[in-house]
Order: structure tokens, then C-alpha cells, then sequence
């Protein structure tokens, strides 16, 4: 059994599919893997690495697909960058399938069987395999650290001979992987910091990480939340309540993260113009669902928006990937506990059983076809209804409040200290041809 590993061609993305020590793994399992030369430069992998780990680095892209029988990537390859790849080969990728129908039927043609990352369903066997989650964690750490390098001002309280300086007021909209670890990152490095979200159990995660809970606690707010853990569609007259609150809020803040995001969806905006114009000079808002509209009016993707009052609004492409290294290392385990199931421990061939509940969520193409229901045509495309789907309202819910332990969780690695497992996911990177990790 032939895997490679293509490198990424997207401008943006600095992330790769494999590291020298899932290069190790795939070898235990009688894989022989072929890596493009320079695929891991920029998340400071060199190819002798690879090669020190068993692979074998190939000079371009075609000749590390050809003959392959699977196909490591990041972002969603061309049906050009898969020439040579054996009938049937098994493609993993974040697909991005959402409004991409055609390139989803250019893979079809192919002769490839395409599988969603983004796409694996909330399971417990599945948690390991979670790119969603462990991309949104790294996203939420980092948009606090972006906003503290661009903040000019000190981030924690100080008490010195020339007088004390005071802590910054940091507000997290979106209490999922991404937010929980926001508000984590924004805890360790002093800030005070508040948080929202229209599902009643975040609450107790925002508060177990020493942060304040802001929303409208009426009776409505008590029932928002679905059997599952989803937030339900909120009535007008509450949505009219909740975003008064915020805006009263948003004007004493220093720096806002907003992480809210609907799948196949545009962005809910949680931040208006005209609350952007009641902040403070210097304040700052991080947009991480930019790539998807963005939660803030006024953002624009891969762009700092500075405003006539002085606030910055900044609107990172592929946050996670901002971290590459990192992001690189867990993305490639998540693809190695994928994997691993669907080869044949005897035979090491893959032996896919095409009825497990996994690889029918995730299954795009097979056999030159469109599989998945929810991804045919673009006139009956829709958000597949899976367990980690996000509501059909504009509430801020990017990824999934943390439940109690006996729920299915995700990757406990997409939780920081202290807080209960998450069971919702956010994008966290996009580009021209898909949504990140």
C-alpha cells in the first residue's frame, strides 16, 4: 500500500498532513509513504526528517500520487493534482464541501474516494479523529495572541513605582473549542476577561475557567438548548435583548474575539458598525469567522481594518495554520486515527467497511460519483444533518458547548485545563478551496 503526502499549494497554508513521526506510524502499519519534497518547510519540517522517519521524498507532486492508494492533504486537492493516483485511491482532506458542488463532482471524476475531515460525526471512537476541534483550539489561542501583539497596551494588571496599570477587559463571543480556549489563553496572560453564548451550558465552562458570563438569563434562555447540546433559534424580542446587552458590553472592551460559525452558512454578524464606533481608540477585535462574512460588519478577510475611531479590526486567514507546527502535528494524528481502521491489520491493504457510521458521514465520492446525500446538486445542497451541525439561526454558536463527561466528547486536547470537554467544532482556515482547520 502506497500514502503520500502532497504539499499545500494555497498561499495561505502553511500546514501539512504528515509529520515524521505519523511517517513512522504509517510504516508500522506495512505503508510505504512518499512525500513531495519541501511539503513540510513551512511547518519547519525538512525533508531529511522524513526520510530519516522512512519515507521517500519524491521531486513534485505527480510523481508522489502516482500509483498511490491514498492521498494525504490538507485543503481540497484538484482532480489535476491527483493524475496518477490508482482507481478507488482514498483522498483525506478538509473538502470544504459547502457551495464547492463542482469541485466536489471534479473529484468524482477522478475516480477517487473523497473524505471530509470536517465532517466526522460525535462519536466517542471518533475523538481522536477530529480535525475540527484540534484546528479550533489552536485558533482560539492564537487569536488572543494576535490581539495581544497588536494591542498597545499592556495586557495584565501592574503595580509599579510610576503608578498601577490596569488589566484589559477581553470579551470572547462563542463559548465552543475555539472560545474555550480563548478564554483560557486570555486568563493565563491577565486579561479580565467575560464571555457569551445562547446555550445555558457554557455558562459553567465560562465560570470553571475563572471568567464572567454575560447574557440575558430569562426563562427563554433556560430551554436554548436542544437534548444534544445545540442552541436553539432565539425569538426576535430575546435576540433584541441579547444584542443590546452586548452592545452596552462591547463599548467597555478592550479586545473582542468573536468565534461564532453555521456550516455552510454565512457568518452570523454579531458586531455592527455602530457598536465598532462605541469602542475605545486602540481597542481590538479579532473576526476568526472572517472566511465565512465574518461576525463583525466592518471585517474583511486577510485585512486589518482600522476605523476612523481606531479600533482594529483584524480578519486573519487560517488561524490555525498560524501555528503551524502545532497544527501540522495534531492534523496529522487526526488523519493517522482515521486511517488507521481502514486497513486490514493481515493484508495491510485497505479494507474499507463502507457501512460504518464514520466513513458514511464522511464519504463524499466513491466509484465516480457523488455519495453523500446532502452534497448533490447545487439547487439541493444543504448543510448535512449530522450530530455536530450547528443550528439554522443566527445565534452565536461556532462550535459546541462542553458537556458533561458522559456525553460523546472530542479530542480532550481541544479542551483547556479545567474546563469540560467541548462537543462542537468551528472552522478555524480557508482558502480559495477550502474551509480550515
Amino acid at each position: 500500500m502506497r500514502i503520500a503526502v502532497q504539499a499545500e499549494n494555497d498561499a495561505i497554508e502553511s500546514r501539512v498532513a504528515a509529520t515524521p513521526e505519523t511517517v513512522k506510524s504509517l510504516a508500522a502499519l506495512g505503508a510505504e509513504v512518499t512525500v513531495e519534497t519541501g511539503a513540510g518547510r513551512n511547518s519547519a519540517i525538512l525533508d531529511e526528517a522524513y526520510a530519516a522517519a522512512g519515507a521517500t521524498i519524491a521531486p513534485d507532486a505527480a510523481t508522489a500520487v502516482k500509483d498511490a492508494d491514498v492521498v494525504l492533504r490538507v485543503r481540497r486537492p484538484t482532480a489535476a493534482e491527483l493524475a496518477g493516483v490508482k482507481p478507488g485511491a482514498v483522498v483525506l482532506a478538509i473538502l470544504d464541501p459547502y457551495d464547492h458542488i463542482d469541485a466536489l463532482q471534479s473529484l468524482a471524476g477522478a475516480g477517487v474516494s473523497a473524505f471530509a475531515m470536517e465532517l466526522i460525526p460525535r462519536i466517542t471512537r471518533a475523538q481522536t479523529m477530529d480535525v475540527l476541534s484540534s484546528q479550533a483550539n489552536l485558533a482560539g489561542y492564537r487569536a488572543v495572541i494576535d490581539a495581544a501583539s497588536a494591542y498597545e497596551r499592556a495586557i495584565p494588571m501592574m503595580m509599579t513605582a510610576a503608578g498601577s496599570v490596569q488589566p484589559a477587559r477581553i470579551f470572547i463571543m462563542g463559548v465552543g473549542v475555539a472560545g474555550l480556549q480563548a478564554i483560557a489563553t486570555a486568563r493565563r496572560i491577565g486579561g479580565v476577561v467575560t464571555a457569551t453564548d445562547v446555550r445555558p451550558a457554557t455558562k459553567e465552562q465560562v465560570l470553571s475557567l475563572g471568567a464572567k458570563f454575560i447574557a440575558v438569563e430569562d426563562d427563554e434562555f433556560a430551554a436554548a438548548e436542544t437534548a444534544a447540546g445545540y442552541a436553539k433559534p432565539m425569538s426576535p424580542e430575546y435576540q433584541a435583548k441579547q444584542a443590546a446587552l452586548t452592545a452596552s458590553h462591547i463599548a467597555k472592551q478592550d479586545i473582542v474575539v468573536t468565534t461564532a460559525l453555521i456550516p455552510g452558512r454565512a457568518a452570523p454578524i454579531l458586531i455592527t458598525a455602530e457598536m465598532v464606533r462605541s469602542m475605545q481608540p486602540g481597542s481590538i477585535i479579532i473576526d476568526l469567522a472572517v472566511e465565512r462574512g465574518g461576525n463583525c460588519e466592518l471585517s474583511r478577510p486577510g485585512e486589518t481594518v482600522v476605523t476612523d475611531n481606531g479600533v482594529k479590526i483584524i480578519g486573519n486567514l487560517n488561524v490555525a495554520g498560524r501555528v503551524p507546527a502545532t497544527a501540522s502535528a495534531l492534523y496529522a494524528r487526526n488523519l493517522l486515527a482515521f486511517l488507521k481502521p481502514l486497513i486490514d491489520p493481515e493484508t495491510k491493504n485497505l479494507a474499507i467497511n463502507w457501512d460504518d457510521e464514520i466513513v458514511k458521514a464522511t464519504v463524499l465520492t466513491r466509484e465516480g460519483a457523488l455519495t453523500h446525500p446532502n452534497f448533490q446538486a447545487p439547487a439541493t445542497a444543504q448543510a448535512p444533518e449530522m450530530r455536530d451541525d450547528r443550528p439554522e439561526s443566527s445565534a452565536p454558536t461556532i462550535e459546541p458547548a462542553a458537556q458533561p463527561e458522559a456525553e460523546a466528547a472530542p479530542d480532550a486536547l481541544a479542551a483547556p485545563a479545567g474546563a469540560a470537554k467541548p462537543r462542537q467544532r468551528t472552522r478555524s482556515g480557508k482558502g480559495a478551496n477550502q474551509t480550515g482547520p
